[in-house]
């Protein structure tokens, strides 16, 4: 049901613009306008704000962003099909939403920008993981963005915010924690979607430090990080080895028990190890990327 501008309600939107979810393109809709107001708010005061929302699809959470204050929304979309829908939101919030047909990956999404922003999507399933990885990981900290407000297959919120002991903790929590604070702000079963999708989502919200709670040197960090999990059931002074020359000793020093595995450490720990490698003499050859 429309509650909250005077456009139609999603489902009229989807019939009068043929737009049934593709697969191929990750596509799942949202249809209730109050949910994705609900999303929105998610994300803190919107007024103020630029917000950048990929794969908008129809317009639901775009209309709640919208709605919710935002001074200007830039929506990426990559679906061809969705854009007259977007240009009827368009028309009815003049100069507040910009509309670039395109994939995500491939934009420079910063350009179309002006400071604060944050981000608020309804990731496609196909590309949220990449898109989240590469805003963790860009060449200067901090980022053009102030806040990630993401919705995720549950399992991937889970690693997002996992600790460490847990079966989830891996990579992408530590990327995730060492930069943000990162939190589940709430779930979605399947069936709030159009169409289902065989597993639940839920949307978190990270909050970008000013620095990285620990100091480390980033293409380090994730080298070692990567390596380690990726052999994940191994002790470390197996699954660094050839990391760097005495490997064991490093990790001695660092306080980390060489028969250790990668989910017993903590993100302090990874960063202490990281500090205790020269990047010179890191072996980038014998490390997966």
């Amino acid at each position: 049901m429309s509650t909250i501008d005077p456009l139609p309600p999603l489902r009229s939107v989807i019939l009068k613009h043929d737009l049934s979810a593709q697969k191929s393109l990750g596509q799942n809709f949202l249809l209730d306008l109050n949910l994705t107001a609900k999303i929105a708010r998610q994300a803190g005061d919107l007024e103020g704000w630029d917000v950048l929302e990929i794969g908008p699809g129809p317009g639901g959470l775009t209309r709640g962003l919208l709605a919710e204050g935002a001074r200007k929304v830039v929506a990426i979309e990559k679906d061809s099909r969705c854009i007259s829908a977007l240009q009827e939101i368009s028309e009815a919030y003049p100069n507040r939403l910009q509309i670039i047909e395109g994939d995500a990956l491939r934009i420079d999404l910063s350009a179309h920008l002006t400071p604060p922003i944050r981000v608020v999507a309804n990731l496609p399933y196909n590309v949220g993981t990449e898109l989240l990885v590469r805003w963790l990981t860009p060449k200067q900290w901090p980022p053009y963005w102030d806040s990630l407000t993401l919705m995720f297959q549950s399992e991937v919120a889970e690693r997002i915010v996992a600790q460490p002991g847990s079966k989830a903790y891996g990579r992408l929590a530590i990327l995730t924690q060492w930069r943000c604070d990162a939190r589940v702000m709430m779930s979605l079963p399947s069936e709030a979607f159009t169409p289902p999708p065989k597993v639940s989502s839920a949307v978190v919200h990270l909050n970008a430090l000013e620095r990285p709670r620990f100091q480390a040197d980033q293409k380090v960090l994730e080298k070692i990080v990567a390596k380690a999990f990726n052999q994940r059931r191994k002790m470390l002074r197996s699954s660094l080895k050839g990391i760097c020359p005495d490997i064991e000793t490093k990790l001695t020093v660092s306080g980390i028990n060489p028969t250790q595995r990668a989910e017993e450490i903590s993100l302090e720990k990874f960063c202490s190890l990281a500090r205790e490698i020269n990047c010179y003499e890191l072996n980038l050859n014998d490390l997966s990327p």
